[in-house]
């Protein structure tokens, strides 16, 4: 039943027929058609019969016939399936069946089928309802037919508003003698008293009257009256049909009112004002046209929240009356001599709606969107070239009158109701305001883009994309900028700015926002090499022909900077070789930024010495380079200028500057020292903020740390996290992915500490757990937590597992600490460091730590969970194994929950948590080597059917397959202990493998322990405490898996996590339960034997074999969790091996060479 038959068509066509009856009372007691349409969406909601209504039963026999078969193959697959795929429990099998069903062709097929069925059935039943309300009117309409001419009469308002009118129904003889005596000729009182009875007719009456063609005719006559009350009566009549009426009956009042308006300017030509009379909008000519362009204008912007309920025809009329008044055009002037310029419809338009919102709206729906591009290629190409003749043309004139103007504009704002006179500059100048916007919008859509290269008046060649881009933006981002002082001025008035560059700087950023457009438009040798050209000239030692070097730069600066923050354009500045340096080699965009970058930061641009002083450009120019080195690849390419070490540089030297300065004393009249102050406070957290981004990646972590400038930058950031400000107008995301980049390290996570970042993590989180909002508690108790994490404390977990994630952390934190363990607790004793949340959530050895706690299980889960996960870094479980005994104290807390003479434990939430602890804790192997209990009850006579225990060992049914033989706890030398168990237990053979691994460059990165105390390791990398492990091999993975992988990556900062951290999580312990045992052997054979950069690829791989399930824990918010709690399913090292040798061809060249850089740089 996938197609349907004219017999199937007709019946349900009667079916939606009977279900719009059956909630008619619902949906005329609607007040608005908005309501109506979601008392609609909600039907299933709210109304009870909703599943015996036939229409909905004849839908749902049509879905299971369709789909029926899908569905039960699906069901039939996912009960074979693999458990850990599709998850355990009714409602994900149900979710996992309803996915794979939607992806279905079949699915895809039947909507296809069903949409285009039901949009012939709904367009149907409008034609006949159209049909039975003609049909009525005429009745009504005969049954009137005895009933004198007065009655209709007396019901006539003169009211402006439409909403309140009594109409009666009029009869074709009276509209015929209406329309009669609207004919010029007639006296101006007959014409008056006939607008008074249509006023009072219905509209649908008037537009299908027989005489309407004459009418209109008419209607427009009166509309160009020079007597301002006759035109005034049907602009009230025409605003109260907008208001009242459907669209098949607006549409032909809109057209009527165009019509009037291009006959007006065709017939009635306006001359355009001189540099001296102006434009008085209270002239009578000039006042009628304003009115009648108001008029359109309000039916332009709301008519596209109703047309795509009705024919696409009635909206094309409207789209192509606009359309061609707008191409009125006067090639040849007017007046005597043909020298006088004319007033066009859009100098009206333009004064009206500067900005172009109309066009706005027409162009971001798609229904109408594609109607205005075809007509505009088939027929009104010419909208368009004016406009663009207008942009070449307008950069021929004095542009410092065009700054000039601006500042007059937003001094006396636009409106008819605010001014009475324009000049002619500035009716030319909104004319070019409104142009910008249009071609702006335009550029945005592919079929916009289509109509360029496009013939231009007084051009030779047409004129291109790049030649629009290219001339505008040297005009007004380049040549003639507004100054630096007037856009403070109007950022600090808070004014809608009007000005060219901050219009044209607006375009460009939506550009470049967009990839197809930034492709066509923005990424073209032609614009960089423009953006670029006064850098070029600054660099060789010229000077800049600019006329406001400060602004012009910072405006090519903020460009280049939009470019910078998108895929292509990043590449585009890092890679494409298509311009000339000072010395004529080749060289990328990137090269030259940075540069030109280093020159203002040291003060050695001799041909412009104001630059080097001024913080704005120098600032701008940072950001951009900042767009590069905070990304893997970018970094790569401008390292070898050290840039790191320019900004802190100027920082040091600033903050010094900053130390030196009197402190103001209260009272006193301000110095230009206290000016100067705050100059040097404002620059310096500029250059914090730049230096802060280098913590962006694992590499420029370790280069933040080379600077010292570590702990400053971190206190900045949290000062800024604080008062929850944005990263920077660039960046999509906050600081979550930074701090935990951050705290990966050792000496990020003392810097965390310090700056108070961990404490108010943790009162952040007490808040959430423990206390909550008191005023919310009164009125609106807090609910009981269903999820074992509720989701108002999930924010809180998850950042406290980015934080702990790694095991420097751990110790920074945690190393030789004791646990408080009062005798007591004072409730309103809220914690403040980590230790306080392993006391009081974690470690609840006594009853004063269970009586502290409003939500004892709640807290105690909580604090169970985060150890979990803390734990499945064996680092840092031997760690607080060695310090708080946590085995010990978990099992004397099961003892204590087994029912006395008995060997049977209390089953419950914690007691479940608990079991799953102990097992992960003291189980050793991957995914096919050991068994770890589930947290959830399961549904029959047994719940929990696994055993608990209080007691060392556990039980052998979670021990599944360990590796022979095993030589006790292996400590924290993982790789060693790897090795000790791939030589079968020998530690003679063990030792001599070691030692001859050692000679080789792959154990600098597959032994970890060995390397930080090796003299081979350089000085500074050793005493910045950041291992090669994280600055080397986890920069590359992530560098990598950005290319290769890109939705794993945007997952990662999506999540506020990195994949570095879970990386040297796994090559840090040899992927020690989370691989079996043969593939960790696979592993560490192949890295020694392919080469160490295989380690690189292995983690890529893995996070490719993960790729789905990483992105469906990113939706659910817990992919950290994920990742570290549970072991890699399926992987196997050999079925991976040919996408690793891919890898290797692509990148070996750079990730080998900068292995080896490592260890040559300490010789």
């Amino acid at each position: 039943m996938s197609q349907f038959s004219a017999e199937d068509e007709a019946e349900l066509q009667s079916l939606l027929r009977q279900l719009l009856k059956s909630v008619k009372e619902r949906i005329s007691g609607a007040p608005s058609v908005e309501c109506a349409e979601e008392i609609l969406l909600h039907l299933e909601e709210t109304d009870k019969n909703f599943h015996n209504y036939e229409f909905v039963k004849y839908l749902r026999q049509y879905v299971e016939s369709t789909l029926g078969a899908v569905i039960e193959e699906e069901t039939e697959s996912c009960a074979k399936g693999d458990g850990h795929t599709i998850g355990s429990g009714q409602d994900t099998l149900v979710h996992a069946v309803t996915r794979r069903a939607r992806e279905s062709s079949q699915y895809k097929q039947m909507m296809q089928t069903l949409k285009q069925t039901m949009m012939v059935i709904v367009e149907s039943l409008i034609n006949k309802f159209e049909e039975d309300q003609l049909k009525k009117e005429e009745m009504n309409r005969n049954s009137q037919h005895e009933q004198s001419s007065s009655h209709y009469t007396d019901n006539c308002s003169d009211s402006d508003s439409s909403f309140n009118q009594s109409y009666a129904f009029i009869k074709q003889e009276q509209l015929q003698v209406i329309s009669e005596k609207l004919d010029p000729s007639r006296p101006r009182e007959v014409r008056w008293e006939a607008l008074q009875s249509l006023c009072c007719a219905p509209p649908s009456d008037v537009l299908s009257c027989e005489s309407w063609t004459g009418l209109r005719r008419n209607l427009s006559a009166a509309l160009a009256d020079p007597d301002p009350d006759l035109s005034d009566k049907v602009l009230r009549f025409f605003a109260k049909t907008f208001s009242s009426s459907p669209l098949n009956v607006t549409r032909e009042i809109y057209t009527s009112l165009v019509k009037s308006l291009e006959s007006d300017f065709l017939y009635h030509k306006l001359s355009f004002p001189t540099e001296s009379a102006g434009m008085d909008v209270n002239r009578p000519d000039i006042a009628r046209l304003l009115k009648q362009m108001r008029l359109m204008n309000d039916f332009q912007q709301e008519v596209t929240t109703f047309w795509i309920r009705h024919p696409e025809k009635y909206m094309e009329e409207i789209i192509e009356s606009t359309l061609a008044l707008l191409s009125l055009h006067h090639e040849h002037g007017i007046g005597p001599h043909g020298s006088e310029k004319a007033l066009e419809p859009v100098h009206f338009l333009s004064l009206l709606d500067i900005k172009a919102t109309w066009f706005k709206k027409w162009m971001h729906g798609y229904y109408s969107r594609t109607v205005v591009l075809r007509l505009l290629e088939r027929k009104y190409k010419s909208v368009v070239s004016y406009r663009c003749h207008l942009h070449l043309w307008t950069k021929k004139k004095k542009f410092r009158e065009i700054s000039v103007l601006f500042f007059v504009l937003i001094s006396v704002p636009l409106g008819p109701a605010q001014r009475s006179f324009y000049s002619a500059k500035e009716l030319e100048y909104t004319y070019f305001i409104h142009s910008l916007c249009v071609l702006g919008r335009l550029l945005m859509y592919t079929n916009g883009r289509k109509l360029f290269p496009i013939k231009v008046r007084k051009r030779r060649d047409p004129v291109t994309l790049t030649d629009l881009v290219v001339d505008t933006g040297y005009a007004y981002l380049i040549k003639w900028p507004e100054s630096a002082c007037l856009i403070n001025f109007v950022v600090c008035c808070c004014i809608d700015s009007l000005s060219p560059t901050s219009m044209v700087t607006e375009v460009l950023k939506t550009l470049c926002e967009r990839t197809e457009c930034a492709v066509e438009c923005i990424y073209q040798t032609p614009v960089i090499e423009t953006l670029l050209a006064p850098i070029f000239a600054l660099l060789k030692g010229k000077p800049a022909k600019l006329n406001s070097p400060e602004s012009s730069l910072t405006h090519i600066a903020d460009t280049l900077a939009r470019i910078a923050t998108t895929q292509r354009g990043l590449a585009l500045f890092l890679y494409e070789r298509k311009l000339v340096s000072a010395e004529g080699d080749g060289i990328t965009a990137g090269h030259v930024i940075v540069q030109f970058t280093q020159k203002l930061l040291a003060k050695e641009l001799p041909a412009s010495t104001e630059l080097e002083n001024s913080p704005a450009v120098k600032g701008a120019f940072i950001f951009v380079c900042r767009q590069m080195y905070n990304t893997c690849e970018g970094l790569q390419v401008l390292r070898p200028y050290s840039l790191h070490e320019c900004i802190a540089k100027a920082w040091r030297k600033t903050s010094s500057l900053s130390e030196r300065v009197p402190t103001p004393v209260p009272g006193a009249i301000p110095s230009s020292s206290s000016q100067e102050l705050q100059n040097a406070v404002a620059w310096e957290e500029v250059l914090l903020d730049n230096l802060l981004n280098f913590a962006a990646t694992p590499k420029g972590l370790l280069l933040l740390q080379q600077t010292g400038a570590i702990h400053e930058c971190v206190t900045y950031m949290f000062s800024r996290f604080t008062k929850k400000l944005q990263v920077s107008r660039c960046e999509k995301f906050g600081y979550g992915v930074m701090v935990t980049q951050v705290a990966a390290t050792a000496p990020g996570i003392v810097a965390l500490h310090s700056s108070g970042k961990t404490s108010a993590i943790v009162v952040e989180l007490w808040s959430a757990l423990e206390c909550g909002r008191e005023d919310v508690r009164v009125v609106h108790p807090k609910s009981t937590p269903m999820d074992p994490i509720d989701r108002s404390c999930l924010k809180s977990f998850l950042t406290l597992v980015n934080l702990m994630s790694s095991p420097h952390a751990v110790w920074e934190l945690l190393g030789h600490q004791t646990l408080p363990n009062k005798t007591e607790y004072n409730l309103r004793e809220m914690p403040t460091s980590i230790i306080d949340v392993m006391d009081r959530l974690v470690v609840i050895n006594s009853d004063a730590k269970i009586h502290s706690l409003f939500n004892y299980e709640q807290s105690h889960t909580f604090g169970l969970r985060l150890l979990s996960v803390m734990c499945c870094n064996l680092d840092s479980l031997l760690l607080l194994e060695s310090q708080y005994k946590l085995s010990d104290i978990l099992l004397q807390s099961q003892k204590d929950n087994a029912i006395e003479a008995s060997s049977e434990f209390i089953i419950d939430g914690l007691s479940v948590e608990r079991n799953h602890l102990l097992v992960r804790m003291n189980a050793i192997g991957g995914p096919s080597e050991r068994r770890l209990p589930p947290r959830a009850l399961q549904k029959g006579s047994d719940p929990y059917p696994w055993p608990m225990f209080s007691s060392y060992p556990p039980p052998n049914c979670y021990i599944l397959d360990v590796p022979k033989p095993l030589g006790g706890y292996p400590g924290h030398d993982w790789f060693s202990s790897t090795i000790f168990l791939l030589m079968g237990g020998d530690v003679g053979r063990s030792l001599s493998l070691l030692l001859r691994f050692s000679r080789l460059l792959p154990s600098a990165v597959l032994w970890p322990a060995r390397l930080y105390s090796s003299m081979h390791l350089p000085v500074e990398m050793a005493q910045s405490g950041i291992p090669p492990l994280y600055s080397c091999t986890a920069h590359y993975v992530e560098m990598l898996l950005k290319a290769e992988v890109p939705l794993v990556f945007s997952a990662f900062r999506m999540s506020g996590f990195t994949p570095s951290q879970m990386c040297i999580q796994w090559l840090g312990q040899c992927f020690w339960n989370y691989l079996d045992w043969p593939e960790i052997c696979h592993y560490v054979s192949t890295c020694i034997i392919m080469g160490p950069d295989y380690q690189v690829y292995m983690c890529i791989a893995v996070l490719k074999h993960l790729q789905q399930d990483i992105l469906q824990y990113t939706q659910t918010q817990d992919l950290q969790v994920f990742l570290k709690e549970d072991p890699i399913h399926g992987f196997r090292v050999s079925d991976y091996l040919e996408y690793m040798e891919g890898l290797e061809r692509s990148y070996r060249g750079m990730v080998l060479t900068d292995m080896r850089s490592i260890l040559l740089k300490s010789t």
